[in-house]
């Protein structure tokens, strides 16, 4: 998700060049911190956690493992979507930086408990002269980073499948494409809003590809996954 933002007057040197702030590392390392306990915490009972304690004998040790993997998931999925945005708007020319939201955070971590996704830690301040159509690159750029993601990760389902890999890339591909079906909503201020008042087309290709990717992964569709 990304934001335009009127009331920011800071500005980067290096327009057109990916840049990043102190404070947008802080915000950036918290939020994947977060995000990765909270990842962690909906998939500490299942498969993925079972074959974890097997492979190490400890609950602990497994669940230190699980929070590595969701760390790294969250960089690959969370992070590289916003980065999708902050480099496209950065290429134009355009203050760009990722912002955290504390209450966003925390809701991130509450709703992990009960077992929910709630992905919406920060996003990403646009500053500059912007019109619809750059407006609309823009926040397209994070929703494609995840349909490609998505896309990658049932590929590597089939690859990998009877080994234990095969549980990383359906996390990768469950995550992604969430992400991507989320973000496309034509609800303000998600991404999907922008893209549908800039490109009609566009927006329709877009989540018609990233629906596709989830109901074939939660609709039955998958071919039975096995690890050794």
């Amino acid at each position: 998700m990304d934001r335009f933002d009127d009331g920011l007057t800071r500005v980067n040197t290096g327009y057109g060049r990916p840049r990043f702030s102190r404070l947008e590392l802080r915000d950036i390392l918290i939020s994947v911190a977060v995000l990765a306990i909270a990842f962690a915490l909906i998939y500490r009972s299942g498969s993925v956690m079972d074959y974890l304690g097997w492979r190490t004998g400890s609950e602990t040790a497994a669940f230190a493992c699980l929070l590595g993997l969701s760390a790294l998931l969250v960089v690959v999925s969370f992070l590289f979507h916003e980065f999708g945005h902050k480099f496209t708007a950065q290429r134009a020319g355009l203050w760009s930086e990722y912002r955290m939201y504390p209450m966003g955070l925390v809701l991130s971590l509450v709703m992990s408990f009960l077992g929910f996704l709630f992905a919406a830690p920060g996003a990403v301040y646009i500053h500059g002269n912007m019109d619809a159509r750059t407006n609309g690159r823009v926040s397209i750029a994070g929703p494609v980073v995840n349909i490609v993601l998505a896309g990658i990760g049932i590929a590597g389902c089939f690859a990998t499948n009877h080994t234990p890999l095969v549980f990383v890339f359906i996390m990768l591909a469950n995550l992604n494409a969430f992400l991507a079906v989320f973000n496309l909503l034509p609800i303000p201020p998600l991404d999907g809003s922008k893209v549908l008042t800039w490109n009609k087309a566009v927006w329709v290709c877009a989540m018609g590809a990233a629906a596709l990717e989830l109901v074939y992964l939660m609709g039955g569709f998958m071919p039975a996954l096995y690890w050794a």
